[in-house]
This record gives C-alpha cells, structure tokens and sequence, in this order.
C-alpha cells in the first residue's frame, strides 16, 4: 500500500514538472515565468514549515 502511494506521489510530481515546463516554455514574458515559479513551489514551502512546526509543538509535549 505504501509502494503505490509513493509511486503514485513520483507519477503526479513527474506530470507536475511536464506542466510546469510546457507553462514557461509558452510564457509571454519573465515575469509569467517567475510567477509560474513562485505559485508551484511556495505552497509546498509553506505546507513543511507548517508540518515543521506542527511536529515541533507536538515533540516538545511533555504529557508523553
């Protein structure tokens, strides 16, 4: 079960890239690219700070 949820992660993750590179290939201009940029890889960024702290907060319990 856990093999085909991570090969399924590499599958979508794979398309991902494909679509992010067909996106700046076809940009207008610099600033689309950068956009494209930013929007793909800021959520991921911002969900592994969250997990990070998240994890933090629950190691740090004292209560185990």
């Amino acid at each position: 079960m856990v093999h085909f949820f991570i090969q399924n992660l590499f599958l979508q993750s794979g398309k991902a890239i494909e679509q992010i590179k067909e996106k700046i290939e076809t940009a207008p201009n610099k600033g689309y690219e950068i956009g494209v940029a930013i929007g793909t890889f800021l959520p991921m960024i911002l969900f592994f700070i969250i997990i990070f702290f998240v994890f933090k907060k629950v190691k740090d319990r004292k209560d185990f």
